[in-house]
């Protein structure tokens, strides 16, 4: 199959999605598919890779992180799509492009894959403190009519998880499967723990040798609460010898500066791309914690519980689906001295326990492979029953 993923959400810059999209590319071209992304860029170019291509159309910024681009004209995207003569259209962004390729003309099966909940991560936390998530709901009903309204273009409408797909159902969005992701186990492994690499952090942190190294990794955006986390770990850290290193990068990263400034045993460190520094990172510390209650899906803690970390994490949303019991601590989400507790509760008990239960954990986690072999299949079902959706009119 070629499958070509017409992706608002992908950036050489960005996070969560481009991460997961160069490695379908490699796993596609693993089961003898090929996959093609369109995303906006700073100009037209094209990035050949070993198992596919992106094809960036260029476009203006996103207003508020110009990490990221918005398609605008349709015309280079459906000429696009008209070369390349797909076997099936992939479209995530419910804006421009999720008409753009809904209304292309082209025979192609096309299914509207969901990342992300703007009402979730955006509209409801601009009401947080003045109205309830259901009065925000409620009164945004219109959102939810105005994507089904161009779900009746797609032959399929998916989300990368059950927390994604409960949540929308919920709302009245037509949901046909969830197709719940996976992470790259072969970069991520308890094996990789390097105790000087550990003792190093701490040092960094200013901490002893028994204290805990907390994670957090994301971009400085106001959905991953960041400020939430640096004030639970500051509450934590009254009682108990923990500091916390933030990964990331974003426009909030002066903000995020400051929050930090007058804590000792909170440090910001620069995006690692480097998989396997990455991994060394993630096995090294002795937990993730996690703040966004808004994620999808949660690939970073799939990615810390592979590499034998215990999760700390709200109790909605992705992380929290994943989060395996005996070795997390859930707490009641955008709560910081609920999250203070929930790390004194983890590192109350004995840590030989807690590390086994984390290893045990370990080997249960979903591998993107796993991911990419349902969906090909779920893919070729749809190409073999075809074209069956609204067809828009010339």
């Amino acid at each position: 199959m070629r499958i070509v993923d017409v992706n608002e959400f992908y950036s050489p810059t960005g996070g969560g999605v481009r991460t997961y999209v160069d490695r379908k590319m490699e796993l596609m071209a693993e089961l003898g598919h090929e996959l093609i992304v369109i995303a906006p860029g700073k100009r037209d170019w094209i990035d050949a890779r070993p198992a596919g291509r992106v094809i960036y159309v260029k476009a203006p910024p996103m207003p508020f992180d110009a990490n990221y681009g918005l398609f605008w004209s349709a015309a280079p995207v459906t000429r696009l799509l008209d070369e390349l003569a797909p076997d099936l259209v992939e479209a995530s962004s419910p804006w421009r492009p999720a008409w753009i390729v809904g209304r292309w003309r082209g025979a192609a099966p096309r299914v509207f894959f969901m990342h992300n909940d703007n009402l979730k991560a955006y509209v409801e936390r601009w009401f947080e403190g003045l109205a309830s998530p259901a009065w925000v709901e409620r009164r945004f009903a219109w959102y939810s009519r105005y994507i089904n309204d161009f779900l009746k273009y797609y032959d399929a409408v998916l989300t990368n998880g059950p927390a994604l797909a409960k949540r929308l159902a919920r709302r009245g969005v037509r949901i046909d499967a969830a197709m719940p992701l996976g992470i790259e186990r072969g970069h991520f492994s308890p094996a990789l723990r390097d105790q000087g690499l550990r003792a190093s952090m701490l040092a960094e942190l200013g901490l002893p040798p028994t204290a805990h190294v907390l994670l957090d990794l994301g971009r400085h955006h106001p959905e991953k609460r960041w400020p939430m986390v640096i004030e639970a770990v500051a509450r934590a850290r009254r009682d108990l010898p923990v500091g916390l290193i933030l990964i990331g990068d974003g426009y909030e990263r002066r903000r995020i500066e400051k929050l930090i400034a007058p804590h000792r045993n909170i440090v910001l460190w620069r995006p690692i791309y480097d998989r396997l520094q990455l991994a060394r990172v993630l096995a090294s510390a002795d937990a993730l914690i996690h703040g966004s209650e808004g994620e999808p899906f949660g690939l970073v803690a799939s990615e810390a519980i592979a590499s034998g970390l215990p999760l700390i994490a709200p109790d909605e949303g992705g992380c929290a689906e994943v989060a395996a019991p005996q070795a997390s601590a859930l707490y009641r989400a955008k709560d910081p001295a609920a999250a203070a507790a929930a790390i004194a509760r983890l590192f109350a008990g004995d840590r030989e326990e807690l590390r086994r239960a984390a290893l045990a954990a370990a080997a249960r986690v979903r591998t993107d492979a796993d991911h990419c072999r349902e969906l090909m299949a779920y893919y070729q079902a749809l190409i073999a029953q075809g074209r069956r959706a609204v067809v828009a009119k010339p």
